[in-house]
């Protein structure tokens, strides 16, 4: 492949003008299509302005055949375009208003895998999530931007890649809520705040079975959004964990497997809006009259794999029991009293770690959980106006006001209300002076950097995967094996594949929900199954849809929520998912064996439910080792 030849198709870009191939004075057509394809899986070409005769498609000349045409009122989608031949070269559409053309590259569709797998493999191998994550968009750049061309691959991840993460808006109110919030932690923990949560706890919870259920308590009761759950549970819980000896492993664990699954099926929270948004399209597409949160609502019982991993964390912490890598970082921390194993990289600055109140200050509880619950505050409120104003008037549910707000930037101001408070209260109660304040904000800001590095990365290499149509690939790749009754299933699996190279749950639903949802009502119908039959599979893939990308969400190491998860736990963040692996393949196995397979074959839910349930819970409970009566087994020297 010529290197030139792949620039010029960057400048082009997505459209480009051109008079056609004849003299006649025929309009010249403005086309929009993918940059990057993959060969032999289909893709949208977009021309502007409406169609309404016939439509000839040719790459070099080659006719190509395509699928359906769609008018969406501005311009017409050509869809199912497919490309057999590599390399650069000119997409043409001939119509009778026009001709227009544009320069596609073409890549072979296994490439479009490897950038997550190879960063994945590398960071569980080397435990060097940074230098991974970093070799996973340089690869990606190698055949995007490099022109196969590893050096200017390299300087494209630079100038490219990592340019468009950091300004991303989403993605920069992230990166400052996670820095204001880190602030804010440093701030409560010199004025005493933190040590006072520790010492209140320790009156109620004085034993490591206690202080897990409480973490999973208070991870459930901030149930309205994954991000601001992750970064007050772990950052709240944390010190009291310490004292009980619980590995940061095990704090990262139980805080990663309820931010995210909670807030994915909690009946108003900041997903609600773009997982109702998606599905709404979908049955408006397929003229479907139902109304979108009452399917949602009743898709619910079917996310069996979101309300299995509550329930599994609930256990473990009950039980007292664990498996695999988990079952040795609490041993260690129990019998060593090492909360990190030797040489752990924590994502958290030991400086913040180490923030004490002055000498002599008294530590007051009030001053963590006031902050806190003024975030909450403001965060609530938030929602209800900027979703409010954003609907404008009108009467609508709480759900659709909630739905339709701003959640990254209602998060924000949370943070730095929080902050404020927290500072207001060092002050005004005279355990810190205003210049120890801001010193303490600046070592808490300064703590999340190797966070928000890693967190940047992971925004870059799912930037990646988007040029690459990673998740068209492994659907296109599945799809001929979509069977009617097995469609909950596979769906599954390629929510939960998807997510895990992705990184990203509201991607996956993306992609999958408009390709999904067609034939979940479709292809049963045509099957001649019973309407209840159709049902169960329609409710079932929805269910799949959206707890399966949960699934990477918090197991896949490039997931935002799971590098938050090490953040606030101060764990580190290759031993969190290596320790937490375990547990969500374990939980993805069982609710596919007893919840998203006989799903398409009519099993009630709620008795999958209970199935699934009684086996984890019995697998936990053959399987798992309470560490504390491990250690009480040894003799003593």
């Amino acid at each position: 492949m010529k290197t030139n030849g792949l620039l010029l198709a960057l400048v082009l870009g997505t459209g480009i003008l051109f008079a056609s191939e004849d003299n006649s004075p025929q309009q010249d057509l403005v086309l929009q299509a993918p940059p990057f394809i993959l060969k032999n899986v289909p893709f949208t070409v977009s021309v502007a302005g409406q169609i309404v005769d016939s439509v000839q498609v040719r790459l070099d000349g080659v006719p190509l055949s395509y699928g359906a045409l769609e008018w969406d009122g501005e311009q017409t989608r050509i869809r199912e375009v497919v490309v057999s031949a590599p390399g650069s070269q000119e997409l043409k559409v001939r119509t009778a208003a026009g001709v227009g053309s544009v320069r596609v590259y073409t890549l072979p569709g296994l490439v479009s895998v490897l950038p997550p797998l190879m960063a994945i493999a590398l960071a569980l191998i080397t435990k060097q999530v940074l230098l991974s994550l970093f070799c996973g968009i340089w690869l990606g750049a190698v055949f995007t931007l490099g022109g196969y061309n590893p050096f200017i691959a390299f300087l494209r991840t630079i100038d490219t890649y990592l340019i468009r993460a950091i300004t991303d808006r989403d993605h920069m109110s992230i990166v400052l809520f996670t820095m204001t919030l880190g602030g804010m932690v440093g701030i409560i923990s010199r004025s005493g705040g933190t040590h006072g949560i520790v010492q209140a706890m320790a009156r109620r919870a004085q034993n490591r079975k206690t202080g897990q259920v409480a973490t999973w308590l208070m991870g459930m009761l901030i149930f309205f959004d994954d991000y601001s759950n992750t970064l007050l549970v772990g950052n709240t819980m944390r010190p009291f964990t310490d004292k009980l000896k619980i590995s940061r492993e095990k704090l990262s664990y139980l805080v990663d497997s309820t931010a995210a699954p909670i807030t994915s099926i909690a009946l108003a929270s900041t997903w609600i809006g773009f997982e109702l948004g998606l599905l709404d399209s979908s049955f408006s597409d397929l003229g479907i009259g139902d109304n979108a949160y009452v399917v949602f609502l009743a898709a619910i019982p079917y996310s069996f794999y979101s309300i299995m991993a509550l329930l599994t964390v609930l256990i473990v912490a009950m039980s007292g029991r664990d498996l695999g890598p988990m079952l040795h970082a609490e041993r260690r921390s129990l019998s060593e009293g090492k909360i990190l194993r030797d040489n752990a990289k924590p994502l958290l600055d030991q400086e913040l770690a180490n923030l004490m109140p002055p000498e002599g200050a008294k530590s007051h509880w009030h001053n963590a959980i006031l902050p806190i619950l003024t975030m909450v505050a403001v965060l609530a409120i938030g929602l209800y106006v900027d979703g409010k104003a954003a609907l404008g008037d009108g009467d609508y549910s709480l759900r659709d006001i909630i739905g339709a707000a701003n959640s990254f930037k209602i998060l924000i101001w949370a943070s730095f209300s929080g902050t404020v408070v927290a500072g207001l209260l060092a002050i005004g109660g005279r355990i810190l002076s205003i210049s120890d304040t801001v010193d303490a904000f600046l070592v808490g800001f300064k703590a999340m950097i190797v966070g928000i590095i890693i967190l940047t990365l992971a925004r870059s290499l799912q930037l990646v995967t988007s040029d690459l149509h990673t998740a068209d690939y492994i659907f296109h790749i599945t799809e001929d094996i979509l069977n009617p009754r097995l469609l909950p299933g596979i769906t599954f699996v390629l929510a939960a594949l998807i997510s895990f190279s992705t990184g990203t749950s509201f991607g996956t639903m993306a992609i999958l929900i408009p390709l999904v949802i067609p034939l979940a009502y479709i292809v049963p119908v045509n099957a001649g199954l019973s309407e209840a039959s159709q049902q169960a599979i329609f409710l079932g893939s929805i269910g799949a849809i959206l707890s399966g990308a949960i699934f990477g969400d918090h197991c896949s190491p490039i997931s935002d929520t799971t590098v938050m998860s090490s953040i606030a736990s101060g764990a580190d963040h290759i031993d969190h998912v290596r320790t937490q692996l375990p547990y969500g393949l374990l939980v993805a196995g069982i609710t596919m064996t007893f919840g998203y397979i006989p799903a398409g074959f009519g099993m009630n839910p709620y008795v999958s439910n209970l199935l699934a349930l009684g086996l984890l819970a019995l697998v936990i409970w053959r399987f798992g080792k309470n560490p504390e009566k491990l250690l009480a087994s040894v003799p003593s020297d």
